[in-house]
């Protein structure tokens, strides 16, 4: 990797998570919503986004997270050390009649969020899924689109979207990088 871009810091990370909560809101109206976030960084912004979410609407609003390792379609053709960290899934709440707000830090391929769907079916039949991310690079696979985009980040394919956040990495901020080499 060569040098990085910052194109969220802290503040713009807060203000653009407060602008998705008000969107959120407006357009559900607040009513019969959950939110999910995709592990590992999409339950931390989840999580974020939930408290934002639960002041504007005045009443509590259920709130888990989501494990996609099993459900990706290249978790089998991986190299044995590029196996995923699976980590627990908590969906602790009915998901019919709500509206699923599934939450990620990047979409790219739209991959992650066709399985963060599958996986999440497996809890209950929701009435609808909307999807939010923090960053949209671009570069679709699948025929996948947010609901709720916190910034577009037009990328070349040889560039790299590395979302840090506090509770992770120890620092809030969205960089663009150049990658070594470009992925298969």
């Amino acid at each position: 990797m060569s040098s990085e871009k910052v194109v969220l810091d802290r503040e713009d990370i807060r203000r653009t998570l407060v602008r998705i909560a008000h969107e959120i809101v407006e357009k559900t109206g607040g009513d019969h919503i959950a939110i999910v976030g995709i592990h590992r960084r999409g339950a931390v912004i989840a999580a974020r986004l939930h408290e934002r979410v639960e002041e504007l609407v005045g009443a509590p609003v259920p709130l888990g997270d989501l494990d996609i390792s099993f459900y990706r379609d290249d978790v089998a053709t991986r190299e044995p050390d590029r196996q995923p960290v699976v980590l627990a899934s908590h969906i602790e709440f009915p998901l019919q009649g709500c509206t699923v707000i599934l939450v990620d830090d990047v979409l790219y391929t739209g991959r992650t969020g066709r399985a963060a769907i599958e996986a999440l079916f497996d809890y209950g039949r929701p009435e609808r899924v909307q999807l939010a991310v923090l960053a949209d690079r671009g570069h679709r696979e699948l025929p996948i689109r947010p609901d709720y985009v916190g910034k577009n980040l037009p990328t070349a394919r040889d560039e790299r979207v590395n979302v840090r956040v506090d509770e992770v990495d120890g620092v809030d901020e969205v960089t663009i990088s150049q990658t070594a080499e470009v992925p298969a």
